[in-house]
């Protein structure tokens, strides 16, 4: 990223966090800036060059081209526009472009946190506009909080057969998701949540009794007292499994531990935000129906920090993120584009986010 913006003629290096940074305009060394940005991180990565393809039907296929090579792409394309020809001439605020790092899997936001709260330029960053993924069809303006947590739970260990009777820490764990499963399961009228066990580890062979097993869960909710019952609902569940499984056991107990590895700000920007206006006044300008939307992005930073900062797609249609069937089509591409730009346009022309007249 760093080269092909260097090739549009910006001037492109790596912060100490590893995000890729470049900057144009603004004349005076201390002027505001206003940062268009997007994540470099995938949660899959192609094997070989062969795993991104082109189908039949003008999609792009494979691991990352939608979430985020869509928003990276678009930020290439707003350096390139920009370099042709400057579309703001009276603008009071540079512009920063930026590819971060940190947003997928484990990150926990490490590059965007770096940039709003270390970084040299980050008392001068006035307005976010973050491109995550595909379509025009939503606004993230809200924030949705989360924490993750490595559950681990250790034995002795021993043999399947002749130390059998011992604690299993497989079972203790497995014990330990179901209870949780099925004690979320049951919780009515609680505000919007969700919880995943995505990782699970543990063992050295079929006929040996594990030394140790973990899990990694990630838990998100809209409201952070939901969010601490939910934590406090998960080490209760540990503490019954790890009884239960001392109880059933004649020797070798288990042991447990929950380990913080991740944990997610919530945020919301007002409803009369500056460039939330600006978005609107662009969306009605362009015929675009877009949902005002609360998510997990790079946003959730700046929001928690009383920043204004939206995520918004790039442009195109794509899905199955996350996954090896993902894909990308560009087929609305353009007005994605000109959606960005022209948000860019009045945010440069107003860094200090003075509200637009509601008409």
């Amino acid at each position: 990223m760093a080269e092909q913006l260097r090739e549009l003629g910006w001037d492109a290096k790596l912060d100490r966090a590893g995000n890729v940074i470049a900057t144009r305009g603004g004349g005076r060394r201390d002027a505001p800036l206003i940062a268009v940005t997007a994540h470099l991180d995938t949660v899959l990565a192609p094997r070989t060059p062969e795993d991104i393809r082109i189908g039949s039907e003008g999609r792009f296929l494979g691991p990352g081209v939608s979430d985020n090579g869509a928003g990276l792409a678009g930020l290439l394309a707003i350096a390139a526009s920009w370099q042709a020809a400057l579309p703001v001439d009276d603008a009071e605020a540079g512009l920063l472009i930026v590819a971060n790092v940190g947003e997928e899997g484990e990150g926990n936001l490490s590059g965007m946190r770096y940039l709003c709260r270390q970084s040299a330029l980050a008392a001068r960053i006035r307005a976010f506009l973050i491109l995550d993924g595909p379509s025009t069809d939503h606004i993230t303006c809200r924030a949705l909080a989360s924490r993750r947590y490595e559950v681990a739970v250790s034995g002795r260990g021993g043999h399947s057969w002749s130390d059998f009777g011992i604690g299993n820490p497989v079972h203790a764990l497995g014990r330990a998701i179901g209870l949780y499963a099925d004690l979320r399961g049951e919780e009515r009228d609680v505000p919007r949540s969700s919880f995943n066990f995505g990782i699970l580890e543990g063992g050295t062979s079929v006929n040996a009794i594990p030394v140790q097993a973990r899990a990694k869960v990630d838990l998100r909710s809209e409201d952070a007292a939901e969010l601490d019952r939910m934590t406090e609902s998960l080490t209760a569940c540990l503490e019954q499994a790890l009884d239960a499984e001392t109880r059933r056991v004649t020797g070798g107990r288990v042991t447990g531990r929950m380990k913080e590895i991740g944990s997610r700000p919530g945020g919301a920007l007002p409803e009369n935000a500056a460039i939330l206006e600006y978005l609107r006044a662009v969306d009605v300008h362009q015929g675009i129906r877009a949902q005002i939307d609360c998510a997990s992005t790079d946003a959730n930073i700046p929001l928690s920090m009383g920043l204004h900062a939206v995520s918004i797609g790039a442009g195109g249609q794509g899905g199955g993120a996350h996954t090896p069937s993902e894909w990308f089509h560009p087929e609305g591409r353009d007005a994605g584009l000109r959606r960005i730009a022209l948000a860019l346009c009045a945010l440069l022309r107003d860094p200090q986010g003075v509200e637009l007249a509601a008409s």
